[in-house]
């Protein structure tokens, strides 16, 4: 639940990508408002054509579609997020794993090229690749001249500018949502996960959303609120 605190005239539109609803904001300026707004959305849907696992010409199904022992060249926006996505899995020891447990080393980044090491492996970058998108939109709307505003993609959240926004989290204990804190300049993501026979509910707070995305798997997966990964990536996390 996200309401406007700062006092600007705000311009909002929301559109169903990613699997979602993302909502895009900024502080009226002129008569290229709803352009900008335009390139932020497009800018989600560049990435989604990417990544998107349902899609049978993003870089994730072509990958699918290979053997053993074959590779593809790379799409910009999905070397960026496989780039991350293969340090997150190398510096938590594997926690961190885009193939859902299918066969987590069976596949490698090497620049632009991705090399597929196993056909049992499955790749799904919806726990770090809806945060690189709100990341590329956000930059799509600064890039305009946008001075700011928020995005919002069904809780990956980043602002920036001036905008301040308060944030509630669901409350595990009593049901419903409660106010949690106030973001500005930054982003936020939560995720709710089940392992090991308990369910894990963990916010992260990082400067982007890729980062508060992705973190919040390790931290629900670890259960430590303290992981060291966090001050790499200049993050603050909670367990609820």
């Amino acid at each position: 639940m996200i309401n406007r605190l700062a006092p600007h005239p705000w311009l909002r539109r929301a559109r169903p990508l990613l699997g979602t609803l993302v909502e895009v904001a900024i502080a009226r300026s002129g008569a290229h408002d709803d352009a900008a707004i335009d390139a932020a959305f497009g800018a989600i849907a560049e990435v989604q054509a990417c990544l998107s696992r349902f899609d049978a010409h993003s870089d994730v199904a072509r990958f699918h579609a290979l053997r053993a022992g074959q590779s593809l060249e790379l799409r910009p926006h999905t070397a960026q997020v496989l780039a991350a996505a293969q340090a997150l899995r190398d510096a938590s020891v594997g926690l961190f794993d885009i193939s859902v447990g299918t066969a987590p080393t069976g596949w490698r980044r090497d620049a632009a090229q991705l090399y597929k090491l196993s056909d049992a492996v499955r790749l799904d970058l919806g726990g770090i690749g809806k945060g690189h998108a709100v990341d590329v939109a956000v930059d799509a709307l600064m890039q305009r001249g946008c001075r700011a505003g928020w995005v919002n993609a069904g809780g990956d959240l980043r602002v920036f500018g001036d905008a301040e926004l308060p944030v509630s989290v669901r409350d595990e204990s009593a049901g419903g949502v409660r106010p949690f804190a106030t973001l500005a300049e930054g982003a936020f993501a939560t995720s709710c996960l089940e392992h090991a026979g308990r369910r894990a509910h963990a916010s992260v707070a990082a400067p982007r959303c890729l980062w508060a995305d992705a973190l919040t798997k390790v931290v629900a997966l670890s259960g430590d609120a303290a992981h060291p990964l966090l001050a790499r990536h200049g993050a603050q996390a909670w367990l609820h």
